[in-house]
């Protein structure tokens, strides 16, 4: 199965870059599955649901979330009916939407989807590895489902290699969201679970983690309240995972993908 995973969509310039490219690479690659984080892609904070239904409709099967979920409070209500829209699995007992998704593709086969958050420089939520155990054992690898994906939301990548080598053979992908930085440990783990740290974000990156750079700066410089967080609207780089699994569900081949903007370009040699 051909999976790809895209990174945080930040604003603007980084939908206008999900939309225009997203159908041209599920067509030339022939991808089962794709998944995209969007919790930045309103502004910068949180998503809406005319923008939820826009990435859908581009060719996205399932979309992630994290910290900033609910910044957009108008998700609250839409996530309860928007079952291919992920928030992390370990948020409180109540908290609205899932954590998981159980995605078929156009072929029959089936996308186990977790989106989990880290804990370590975050907010304190429920222990990531008991939640992310949990929907593991209720839908097991080859034979509930016939990949598994997990994207991980955390500021530290020690949590963040921790978590994936706790769950290494029992999930097709682990992919490290949030901190909006492509890292250079694409890899498959001894028991065949693909990896990154960090997979980076889709927008600007002539900007600081996404955002417009005065601002920022000017928080470092004055710790003092100021003006609002801006995403940089400059052409967006589109930062990907590529994983291809073998017959069990796990990870035969893992690239990095990196299309447009300021990145030096990355594709999976293993697709042409």
């Amino acid at each position: 199965m051909r999976l790809l995973f895209i990174g945080d969509i930040v604003g603007r310039s980084g939908r206008i870059a999900l939309i225009e490219r997203l159908p041209k690479l599920r067509e030339a690659w022939r991808l089962d599955c794709v998944i995209v984080n969007g919790e930045n892609a309103a502004g910068g904070f949180g998503i809406t649901e005319p923008i939820l239904v826009d990435f859908l409709a581009a060719g996205a099967d399932c979309v992630t979330l994290g910290n900033h979920a609910f910044d957009q409070r108008e998700a609250l209500s839409f996530i309860a009916h928007q079952p291919r829209l992920v928030r992390p699995r370990n948020y409180p007992r109540g908290t609205p939407g899932s954590g998981a998704a159980l995605v078929e593709t156009k072929g029959g086969a089936r996308v186990l989807v977790v989106n989990l958050m880290g804990r370590t420089f975050m907010d304190a939520l429920d222990d990531p590895f008991a939640a992310g155990a949990e929907e593991i054992a209720a839908c097991p690898l080859g034979e509930a489902c016939d990949a598994a994906v997990i994207d991980f939301h955390a500021e530290a990548s020690s949590e963040k290699q921790a978590f994936a080598h706790f769950v290494d053979g029992r999930v097709s992908l682990v992919v490290g969201t949030h901190t909006h930085v492509p890292t250079a440990d694409h890899q498959i783990l001894p028991a065949g679970t693909a990896y990154i740290t960090d997979v980076g974000m889709t927008g600007d990156y002539e900007s600081i983690i996404g955002m417009d750079k005065e601002e920022p700066i000017r928080r470092f410089l004055q710790k003092t309240p100021g003006g609002r967080l801006e995403p940089s609207g400059g052409e967006a780089t589109l930062c990907a995972i590529a994983v291809e699994t073998d017959t069990r569900g796990l990870a035969e081949k893992v690239a990095p993908v990196r299309i447009g903007g300021r990145l030096s370009p990355a594709k999976p040699d293993f697709w042409d």
